[in-house]
């Protein structure tokens, strides 16, 4: 594990919205400690704005939408691809539960879909599967998604497990290494697909996107849901994906 790879998470912990609004509110504590009221009458106001702001899910929905939309639904796939590429999510590991709890939702969901693509094809087609241990060295997640592709029904010979990977642009450097020029379906959240891409075709490769997991929809605005934790989970994906395209950018990806 990395120090670079580490403190980058920890940066982008508290670059979120929730941890931003907290944050101000620990700043009008300090300025009210110093007797500094208008300043942290301030910071308060900018605390209620924020979390306001960033839970109201109309708004929320209407910032995503266009990030999740940047490719279609994947539904008809060629006749030559023999990969289905999903990319790796978070998991818990606890025996007690069953693999289906064990393992992140966004995670089930892109397997799921992967395995609804894998159908299409014929028997030869695989299922590349993608994640390492996490911080806490427990079972990859790679091994977590071939427990619940198997008890899905998908045969163990049609599953490539890739257990080293801790992101996307080492993803896309083993597809690269593992794969070659072969062409192959990528499948990953709507919110990350732009990124991902990115990372996959700066290794010269020529992936099929597959996006699916999406979390807005401009179908059912509620314009009364506020203070939504579903809408701050939807900001947290937001700012997750503009801050990784950010990076990408200044990495000259």
């Amino acid at each position: 594990m990395t120090f670079t790879f580490i403190l980058k998470k920890i940066i982008s912990m508290f670059l979120m919205p929730l941890p931003l609004g907290i944050i101000f509110l620990l700043i009008a504590l300090l300025f009210l400690h110093k007797k500094r009221l208008t300043k942290a009458k301030f910071m308060v106001t900018l605390s209620v704005i924020w979390l306001f702001t960033w839970s109201y899910s109309p708004l929320v929905n209407t910032l995503l939408t266009p990030l999740e939309s940047s490719y279609l639904t994947l539904n008809k796939v060629p006749k030559d691809i023999k990969y289905i590429y999903v990319l790796g999510g978070g998991h818990t590991t606890d025996h007690t539960q069953p693999i289906t709890s064990q393992i992140d939702e966004s995670a089930v969901i892109r397997l799921n879909e992967g395995i609804r693509l894998y159908h299409k094809l014929n028997e030869n087609a695989k299922i590349i599967v993608s994640g390492y241990s996490g911080l806490h060295g427990h079972t990859p997640h790679a091994v977590m998604q071939s427990r619940l592709a198997q008890a899905l029904g998908i045969k163990k010979e049609s599953l490539i497990l890739f257990s080293k990977p801790k992101d996307t642009q080492e993803e896309a450097i083993m597809a690269k290494k593992v794969l070659g020029d072969a062409p192959f379906v990528l499948v990953t959240s709507a919110s990350h697909m732009i990124r991902a891409m990115k990372f996959f075709t700066h290794e010269g490769l020529s992936p099929l996107p597959a996006p699916t997991d999406h979390k807005a929809s401009m179908k059912e605005l509620n314009y009364t849901d506020i203070f939504s934790s579903h809408a701050l989970e939807k900001s947290r994906i937001l700012f997750h994906e503009v801050l990784g395209l950010l990076w990408q950018k200044i990495k000259g990806i």
